[in-house]
């Protein structure tokens, strides 16, 4: 059956391998701009983006025909490469091999958008760490599983 109408957005968090803050100022919106593409050319639609040193927000909605599992693949597939492609990082540069994904309600994206948008702000006061643990919390993940 065709799905004439979708309403999927995700928040999802991608994470440097150990956290190493490889993503430098000089070449984050070339990363940003890479996984946008990405998003784009899977008839997705992109609304907010921000690439931290060891972490990637950005907020997508998706087509259902695409699961969020299988974007986040295809994502960190092909920005490992074109980072690696373009020495952004010295050595290799990897993702960790999972990611998060959180759902969004419509009218949360405005409030979303803002967020990402404010990271360099936002991690003045609050680390990568105290941040992911409040993402936990606030979804209720079981935080004893991890």
């Amino acid at each position: 059956m065709e799905v004439q109408y979708n309403n999927l957005y995700t928040h999802f968090v991608f994470t440097t391998q150990d956290r190493f803050p490889a993503i430098t100022a000089v070449h984050r919106e070339r990363i940003e701009k890479y996984i946008t593409g990405i998003v784009n050319n899977h008839k997705c639609k992109m609304y907010a983006i921000y690439a931290n040193p060891e972490h990637v927000h950005f907020l997508v909605s998706r087509d259902p025909a695409i699961s969020e599992k299988d974007l986040a693949e295809l994502i960190a597939n092909a920005s490992e490469i074109f980072i690696n492609t373009n020495r952004f990082f010295k050595g290799k540069f990897c993702w960790q091999t999972s990611c998060s994904a959180f759902s969004v309600s419509k009218k949360d994206i405005d409030k979303v958008c803002k967020y990402i948008f404010n990271q360099p702000e936002h991690h003045k006061k609050q680390t990568f760490a105290e941040e992911y643990y409040k993402f936990l919390k606030f979804y209720q993940h079981t935080l004893s599983s991890k």
